[in-house]
């Protein structure tokens, strides 16, 4: 069985990074017992097998997988990064590469700072309860499904956060 290239971006220093095989390393964690240093060890491992890690940079890496274990599990929390989270499902169409767009522009009008992580994978669209997309999630609540926001949408929408 091959495995699909899924990539997920997380927030590596004051770099956006898209790492492939981050979910699938998450998943492998599972329900296992590991503490921190043990979980980041084995992610480490695993994203450093399919990504280019530039050198000196290790401790970066490890420091933002941490993080994102911590998000994984539920700990992450009131961590004190809080962090603008938005997440885009679709299988890569125009639409949702439209609505990508349209994000980006306005966060750099608003002159707002985020992690933008695109899902292509449908299990994992699924496990979102995403049932039609494009979609779009920010900080975990789904603000829109099936059809692409307007531009005075998603600028209200940051304005809540």
């Amino acid at each position: 069985m091959t495995e699909a290239a899924t990539t997920r971006t997380i927030r590596i220093g004051a770099s956006t990074i898209g790492l492939i095989g981050l979910d699938v390393a998450l998943n492998e964690l599972g329900s296992r017992q590991l503490t921190r240093e043990e979980a980041v060890d084995h992610l480490f491992q695993a994203i450093k097998r399919k990504n280019y890690i530039p050198p000196g940079r290790e401790k970066d890496y490890r420091e933002a997988l941490g993080r994102e274990y911590l998000r994984f599990i539920g700990a992450g929390e009131g961590m004190e990064e809080q962090a603008l989270v938005i997440r885009i499902f679709g299988p890569g169409c125009v639409s949702c590469n439209s609505l990508q767009t349209l994000v980006i522009e306005v966060l750099n009008q608003m002159g707002v700072a985020a992690d933008i992580e695109q899902i292509h994978d449908p299990d994992e669209i699924g496990r979102a309860g995403i049932t039609r997309t494009p979609a779009l999630m920010i900080n975990g609540q789904v603000k829109s499904s099936g059809l692409l926001p307007t531009r005075s949408q998603v600028e209200q929408w940051f304005r809540e956060i």
